[in-house]
């Protein structure tokens, strides 16, 4: 069938992205970043979008988007997508799973996972490279290589997307060959031995071929050191990629667009720190040989059902505990980067049938391979034993290979824009994982050996589970913008989707196992919309939409059941205003989303004896009952008010409820779930100011951004909340110095981030600081420790020069 798809994709000369679909920006900038107007300085630019066959001004697209042009990429060294943790976009939520930057969670109006990060499962937001679905969170921090813009889609994209995108769209569009030599090379270095280079060459056009070679490193030294001699600190990373790509136009009418990308991201995991010990003021114990004691007592003795004498384990006094980001760990364990290896080929094609029909052809495939190597928070995230072993390193390969191909028809009948489409996807997933401990106390806690027993070979791991999955999904679509009258636009859209997966879980803690899983489902998702152009820029819409995440299964379960789809039905209204001559701009929305079959996973010890599981960390996930109801309000303000001088504001307000749900490990207790990684209230602004230097085109840049976010939840399952953040990031830069005779630009500049090193705790958990229910009924108190958490990253600084040729 590949085969098939493949031969047909190159003879048909098919066309690459949506113009009915979400609103692409064009070349120019766009909020939260704008630029002048050629030859008038004194007003914002006019943004070109792709929302209809025609190109349109973002203002009177009616869609609630956000677009970071090159500019502001630079403005905030933004060098892969964790740099946009910082809230650049306020809607928009990027984080780690777990402490490890290998994986992404990425979010969008309140629609977060919690944990996408396995063979069968999928967020509810679509990243996208050129128009290719990315299948996988693992991959999506590799470096970004030569970015036209990033584009975030807000509310959900089921018409014209399709699966996983509930919440929304983030699409990386990358710039395309010019046919015209010229170029870029960059080289920065930073503190924490940090350095970085881009080489970006576009080439001479031959026989209506052009040529471009881009390629790229970034690396920054560890944040928090290890004192494990040979071995990694935390927060290290080491990023390389490269693509090459051709545009070839045979014919009038017609272009074929190749490339192929590969890229290597080496990193290690944010430490995790404990934050408080015993916070809960249980008794602390003491070991009397390897017996633990409170007032000469054995503790924790259960004697119908109940626990007798309970207290926990003392802290070692060699760990630290503290509510501020350590810099160095007291405690060395082995810690080497983990490997996201990605590569990916792509064909975009388009063909002019008639002024008024395109034929368009996306045709993507794509893989990322990563070797997890985690280890990230020594003694603190277990208690001391004497003698015992401690220092869990989370390790695990995961290989994922898909193949995606999409087809369009794209045109105009009278007073009707349209599109239509069919489109297909599928992917091969297998992943593997151990969890062995590092670390070994001695008698009395005050010292440590490296537990070199352990093999960390993976040929060697002890593994704790093996799953695979097969995912499939079909979908036609069709979308129609029409005008009956000059300023009333109606637009209708449906697509219709089946997917099916399959897979299996089969080794379970070191034990062969078969646990098969299917799923299939279909799925018709509508949106309409009605826009009125109410007076010179003054533009207004309602828009219903609907989204669904995917169904499939929690390879962290100890049996792979199978969970249904969520979906979203989402109603908005929205304003876009150019205002005083176009000199203030003014965007905002209103929304409200009602969310069923919500996925949430409950976590849990296996303590039954017999199980195949016991002693295991498990997970499983099941879908919320009723509705869960997401609410919220947007604006984005942009402002010129002198020439050289624009200034931005963005707001979101963001209100989630999960109704109780059944938490599969306490006899179906109904339990309040919480939404991850969404604060209330969020905010950014910046400033830039362009002084012109001579007339010779060059400009002295000022850049500043403040990025605030109120505290969220981090665990579904915890009413622990993290901190609130408040980020300010800057820039100053020498813009396009001519160099020797002037065809030749130099741009210079030095950049901050975090610049007053704010630090807040943006991952929390409290799952050590309670008692457990044991398998018997009695409560245990044996993992009592404390909350464990993550920091953000600290200042970092450095200078770039670029030369343009």
């Amino acid at each position: 069938m590949h085969t098939s798809i493949k031969f047909s994709a190159s003879l048909l000369a098919l066309a690459s992205a949506w113009i009915a679909a979400p609103a692409f920006a064009e070349e120019a900038p766009a909020a939260p970043v704008e630029s002048a107007v050629e030859g008038d300085a004194s007003r914002l630019t006019e943004i070109v979008v792709t929302a209809t066959k025609r190109e349109t001004n973002l203002q009177k697209t009616p869609i609630a988007i956000s677009v970071l042009a090159p500019e502001a990429i630079k403005d905030r060294h933004v060098q892969s997508l964790i740099d946009m943790a910082d809230g650049v976009v306020p809607s928009l939520r990027v984080a780690t799973f777990e402490a490890r930057q290998s994986a992404l969670v990425v979010g969008i109006r309140g629609i977060v996972p919690f944990d996408q990060n396995q063979t069968a499962r999928d967020g509810g937001v679509g990243v996208y490279v050129d128009g290719i679905y990315l299948g996988r969170s693992q991959g999506l921090n590799a470096a970004l290589l030569d970015v036209q813009r990033l584009e975030v889609l807000r509310g959900p994209q089921g018409t014209l997307f399709g699966r996983n995108t509930e919440g929304g769209a983030l699409s990386i569009v990358t710039k395309a060959p010019t046919g015209e030599f010229g170029g870029r090379v960059t080289a920065g270095v930073g503190n924490y031995g940090a350095y970085n280079g881009e080489v970006h060459i576009d080439f001479p056009a031959i026989y209506n071929i052009a040529f471009k070679l881009d390629g790229v490193i970034q690396h920054q030294g560890a944040t928090v050191s290890n004192p494990l001699s040979g071995q990694f600190g935390w927060n290290y990373k080491n990023s390389k990629g490269g693509r090459v790509s051709a545009l070839w136009k045979p014919v009038d009418g017609l272009s074929i667009d190749v490339a192929y990308d590969r890229g290597r991201d080496e990193n290690t995991p944010f430490y995790s720190q404990l934050v408080s010990y015993n916070p809960n003021k249980y008794n602390v114990g003491s070991f009397v040989g390897s017996t633990l004691t409170y007032n000469n007592t054995a503790c924790n003795v259960v004697v119908n059902k109940v626990t007798t004498n309970p207290c926990i384990r003392p802290l070692s006094s060699i760990v630290t505990v503290g509510g501020t980001r350590q810099s160095a760990a007291e405690i060395g364990v082995p810690q080497q980067p983990s490997t996201d290896d990605t590569d990916g080929t792509s064909i975009t094609a388009k063909y002019k049938v008639s002024p008024d029909l395109e034929l368009r052809s996306i045709t993507g495939w794509r893989g990322v391979t990563t070797w997890q190597w985690d280890n990230s928070g020594g003694a603190h995230r277990s208690t001391f034993g004497p003698n015992a072993t401690f220092s869990r390193y989370s390790l695990s390969y995961l290989r994922q290979r898909q193949f995606s191909q999409e087809l369009q028809a794209v045109g105009h009948l009278t007073d009707i824009d349209y599109a239509v489409g069919l489109y297909y996807f599928t992917e091969n997933v297998r992943e593997y994982a151990a969890t062995p401990q590092t670390n070994t106390w001695n008698a009395t806690g005050t010292a440590y050996t490296i537990n070199n027993a352990l093999n960390w070979d993976p040929a060697n791991w002890s593994r704790q589970r093996d799953s695979n999955a097969t995912a499939h999904s079909y979908a036609a679509f069709a979308q129609a913008t029409w005008t009956p009258i000059d300023p009333l636009h109606i637009t209708v859209g449906g697509r219709y989707t089946k997917d099916k997966r399959r897979g299996a879980l089969t080794f379970v803690q070191g034990k062969v196992a078969n646990f098969p899983f299917t799923f299939s489902n279909g799925r018709f998702d509508p949106m309409v919309t009605l826009a009125v152009d109410a007076a010179d820029g003054v533009n207004l819409y309602a828009k219903y939409s609907t989204g669904y995440r995917a169904g499939g299964a929690n390879s962290r379960s100890s049996t792979f059941t199978a969970f249904n789809p969520e979906s979203v039905k989402a109603y908005e209204v929205g304003a876009k205003l150019d205002l005083l001559d176009r000199k203030l701009r003014l965007n905002l929305a209103a929304y409200a989303m009602d969310r069923t079959g919500t996925q949430i996973d409950f976590d849990n010890v296996d303590t039954v004896i017999g199980s195949p599981t016991l002693g295991l960390h498990t997970e499983e996930t099941r879908n919320a009952p009723g509705v869960s109801k997401i609410r919220g309000l947007e604006a984005e303000l942009t402002a010129r008010p002198v020439e050289n001088l624009t200034m931005g504001l963005s707001y979101a307000y963001t209100d989630a409820k999960i109704p109780l749900t059944p938490n599969p490990f306490f006899a179906n207790a109904p339990t309040q779930v919480f939404v991850v990684f969404t604060p209330k209230n969020a905010a950014s602004g910046y400033v830039d100011y362009d002084l012109p230097l001579g007339g010779a085109g060059a400009r002295l840049r000022f850049h500043v951004d403040a990025n605030y976010a109120s505290s969220a939840y981090s665990f579904q399952n915890q009413a622990t909340k993290v901190d609130g953040s408040f980020v300010v990031n800057g820039r100053l830069a020498l813009v396009d110095i001519p160099m020797g005779s002037g065809s030749n630009l130099v741009t210079i500049s030095a950049w901050g981030r975090n610049l007053f090193n704010e630090q807040h705790i943006y991952r929390r958990d409290a799952s050590n600081s309670s008692p457990t229910l044991s398998a018997d009924g009695s409560l245990s108190y044996s993992g009592i420790l404390g909350d464990y958490a993550n920091f953000n990253a600290p200042r970092t600084f450095g200078i770039d020069a670029t030369v343009h040729f």
